[in-house]
């Protein structure tokens, strides 16, 4: 098979060569996938470099997350999984970025044949953390008002469409008139450039003074001491991650006084808590992708012999949404 290798740390256009190895042979409890789709992702970048998380020895093939059909199964692995198509995170050091590449066989997700596995790895990891976010953990109703901070962003603009799939009023804010006009287009019944307006504001006069129901943050800081103050009554504040890189310390007095929840979504732990969530919200996604309630933002597909350049338009924030892998 063809895949990209990286024989030591750097840069991906400087490590990655492509390169033609053995098919791959399952270990107990893994799969091999055939790759039919693979998103690129920042994270791959760090990987290459051997800043991610995880930090194989080289050599070694990036891409996190792909979508594809199981061809072999290992020992202790689900047979029922053979030649089924599934979405997963990959199994290091065999990544996506190549035509076969290893999962956890307990932690992949099926997918159904007439969903496109372009569309199944643009959704996965973005639609998957909104879809827990909202749902499992924000029990967003329909008929609440919902504000999505960095909505033009990966998995803010999941939350967007899914906010309104949901029933709910949405609100975003974003950086600058082209990503508000993306949240607008998304479905957004609000975009607020936050460069140059005042979320807070906007927010509490468009809820009469209530404030939003749900506030899904995946940038912490300011953002996240200013989101106190336009969070409504019993309201839900999410959190996402810290993209400003900074995280913020949350005054319990006033989470008492104002009788609101903070609610910390971390996705990547239900593959080993609760991995049946997991599955639950690709069969919810699956479907909402075949009524035409949300669609990924793919923003070019690619062959192995150009994912580095779409690295490069990663690193560069050259991209309006995924870019995506088919070998």
């Amino acid at each position: 098979m063809r895949a990209l290798r990286a024989n030591t740390f750097g840069p991906p256009g400087d490590v990655l060569e492509l390169v033609v190895t053995p098919s791959l042979q399952p270990g107990p409890g893994q799969a091999v996938v055939d790759v039919e789709a693979a998103s690129l992702n920042f994270a791959d970048i760090l990987f290459c470099q051997g800043k991610y998380q995880v930090r194989p020895e080289p050599p070694f093939t990036p891409g996190l997350e792909v979508a594809g059909t199981v061809s072999a199964i290992g020992e202790d692995a689900d047979s029922s999984l053979l030649g089924r198509r599934v979405v997963a995170m990959t199994v290091p050091p065999h990544g996506a970025f190549a035509e076969q590449a290893m999962v956890d066989a307990a932690l992949a997700v099926t997918f159904p044949d007439s969903m496109p596995a372009v569309a199944a790895t643009a959704m996965f990891v973005s639609y998957q953390t909104s879809w827990v976010a909202l749902h499992a953990r924000g029990r967003l109703a329909d008929g609440e008002t919902l504000l999505v901070h960095a909505g033009a962003g990966g998995v803010g603009s999941a939350a967007i469409q899914l906010g309104v799939a949901a029933g709910a009023r949405v609100i975003a804010t974003a950086g600058g008139a082209d990503k508000v006009a993306r949240c607008l287009a998304l479905g957004a019944e609000i975009g607020i450039d936050y460069r140059h307006d005042d979320f807070v504001t906007i927010v509490n006069e468009a809820t009469d003074g209530r404030g939003a129901d749900v506030i899904y943050d995946p940038v912490g800081g300011e953002v996240f001491d200013r989101s106190r103050k336009c969070v409504a009554w019993e309201g839900r504040i999410l959190i996402i991650g810290f993209a400003s890189g900074t995280i913020p310390s949350a005054p319990m007095n006033h989470a008492l006084v104002k009788n609101y929840s903070i609610i910390g979504v971390h996705w990547g732990g239900y593959g080993q808590r609760q991995p049946g969530i997991i599955q639950e919200a690709q069969n919810a996604l699956a479907d909402l992708h075949a009524e035409g309630a949300i669609t990924p933002v793919v923003d070019g597909v690619v062959d192995l012999e150009g994912v580095v350049d779409g690295l490069d338009r990663l690193a560069n924030r050259a991209t309006t949404g995924r870019v995506v892998l088919q070998p």
